[in-house]
């Protein structure tokens, strides 16, 4: 899948760094949620919808993220390691009852990563870090 953001919309590095995290991580929960329904629509075609949802959940869950980031983490950049950290370690008002706090703190910073990564036109980098992350050795299902 190729993801494409209007050249206009385009940021360069340095203006993300200005960014809050959350707002990155707000982008990049949607970018994680794209690629994992466009897998799952194209891996599971015919499927019922209600499985298909079940199966992009396994993707896009606070645990499957986490999961990937410690597959990717050794791969990134150090300024992408950089955004990641600033994101992990964002002040959140609120963790979801049913995700140890650590788990979701880095599901964060691998969103805030992927909304970096997105903002500035590194589709490639995307595409590349999500199939490592979450499709090499596909194992959403255990998840």
């Amino acid at each position: 899948m190729i993801i494409k953001i209007d050249d206009e919309k385009l940021k360069a590095p340095e203006e993300t760094r200005n960014m809050e995290s959350l707002a990155l991580a707000y982008l990049g929960d949607a970018v994680i949620e794209m690629l994992a329904r466009d897998h799952t629509f194209s891996s599971y075609a015919g499927t019922h919808i209600g499985e298909l949802h079940k199966k992009t959940v396994n993707y896009v869950s606070a645990n499957a993220q986490s999961l990937a980031l410690s597959k990717i983490l050794p791969i990134l950049t150090e300024e992408e390691e950089g955004v990641y950290k600033r994101g992990r370690n964002v002040k959140s008002h609120s963790v979801p009852k049913h995700t140890d706090p650590a788990v979701y703190h880095r599901s964060t910073g691998l969103e805030a990563l992927f909304g970096f990564l997105y903002l500035t036109g590194q589709t490639e980098r995307i595409q590349n870090l999500f199939n490592i992350g979450f499709l090499d050795n596909d194992k959403t299902e255990e998840i």
